[in-house]
């Protein structure tokens, strides 16, 4: 037993967790990331891009910054600078753009946007080592910007207070919309994951942009379920966000949320690792540890995916180990179930079957069900 125990989980991380994906871009690779760790993923874009080619906003924007050059000019994403300039070069503006930027103080908000503002062959003044549009307006504040003209590369989300702070401070900012967000054509994938979050059926939703919080919360709206999603997401379902402007729609609601120190996809799947295993119930029952996640129960380090009616039986019965819940109770718990206690009893054999090990729940004549919980525990678990 003790060389079983020294071996590594054959299974992931994440496994046994199901993960919602809001993205609309680099939702792939988002989705890759997690399912390499075990996750189940459950994805659902709440916005779609505005090509930048089709965008007149923009378009005018451009001509404008063209026409009259500004003194500065703020990057803040390498995909949203890139975009600008070859939707430029698509109207046969893109070598006037570059003439009027390289005479511009260039600052670029961190490396990924250093790097394309240097493909494009133009050089940034200075970047904040800590990749926070905060850093970026407070450098310019103590610069002073009264009188000075300057462009703002907008990227689809919220810049609290940075547009409006330049203006009080006597600047002429130029917003350069790159990409529009609009709600997506196909909602339903976006329900199905409003639904899914309501029911409990997620462990983690994660969000790369304001605007598809934002997005998300405006659609649980139109439903009539945005307290039921706020009552999820603040208790059941974690929030996990790309970085503090992404959470800012999710906070305001009074929703807690977690994110990355680096604001990366990579780091924020691997805060999911870390997080979502410690908000798993881990019990010693019946000479064994099992530890229940969102769809699968580890079973002494081995992952046992359940049913969803095994898995409500089982988290009905964990809310108060060791103790006896009737086969009523255990019915309200199952979903969709009727009056029948059949139910229960069918669902409970095939929870045992998934789990592996028979002896982790008792039965009790005529009473109901219970965690076989270890002696040593009772004290540590019995107020359940």
């Amino acid at each position: 037993m003790d060389d079983e125990q020294e071996q590594p989980p054959e299974h992931g991380p994440l496994a046994g967790f199901t993960v919602g994906v809001t993205a609309a871009r680099r939702a792939d690779e988002l989705g890759a990331l997690l399912e390499r760790r075990g996750a189940a993923v459950l994805h659902a874009p709440a916005l779609r891009i505005v090509p930048l080619a089709d965008d007149s906003e923009l378009l005018a924007a451009t001509k404008d910054l063209i026409g009259r050059v500004p003194d500065i000019a703020v990057a803040t994403t390498a995909i949203g600078f890139r975009g600008w300039v070859e939707a430029a070069d698509g109207w046969g503006l893109g070598e006037d753009l570059l003439a009027r930027l390289r005479g511009v103080r260039i600052l670029a908000r961190g490396p990924k946007v250093k790097g394309a503002i240097r493909a494009a062959g133009l050089t940034e003044e200075w970047s904040p080592a800590s990749e926070s549009m905060a850093e970026v307006l407070d450098r310019l504040l103590e610069e002073g910007v009264d009188g000075l003209r300057i462009a703002v590369q907008l990227h689809g989300e919220p810049l609290p207070g940075f547009v409006e702070s330049l203006r009080a401070a006597g600047a002429e900012v130029v917003g350069v919309p790159v990409y529009r967000w609009l709600p997506p054509e196909d909602l339903g994938p976006v329900d199905r994951l409003v639904d899914a979050t309501v029911a409990r059926a997620l462990d983690a939703v994660t969000f790369t942009s304001a605007p598809a919080a934002a997005s998300l919360l405006a659609r649980a709206g139109e439903r009539g379920l945005l307290d039921d999603l706020l009552a999820a997401l603040g208790h059941d379902v974690l929030s996990a966000c790309v970085g503090p402007v992404t959470a800012l729609p999710l906070q305001a609601r009074g929703i807690d949320t977690v994110q990355p120190e680096r604001f990366r996809l990579g780091p924020l799947v691997q805060l999911l690792c870390r997080e979502l295993p410690t908000r798993a119930r881990a019990l010693p029952v019946a000479g064994h540890r099992i530890e229940i996640r969102g769809h699968a129960v580890v079973v002494d380090g081995a992952l046992k995916p359940v049913p969803p009616a095994g898995m409500s039986l089982l988290r009905a019965l964990s809310r108060r180990p060791g103790w006896v819940v009737p086969r009523a109770e255990l019915l309200r718990a199952l979903p969709g179930a009727g009056r029948d206690e059949h139910a229960v009893e069918t669902a409970m054999a095939r929870l045992r079957a998934a789990l592996g090990a028979p002896k982790l729940i008792q039965t009790v004549v005529k009473r109901g069900y219970r965690l076989a919980l270890d002696p040593a525990a009772d004290t540590k678990y019995g107020d359940g």
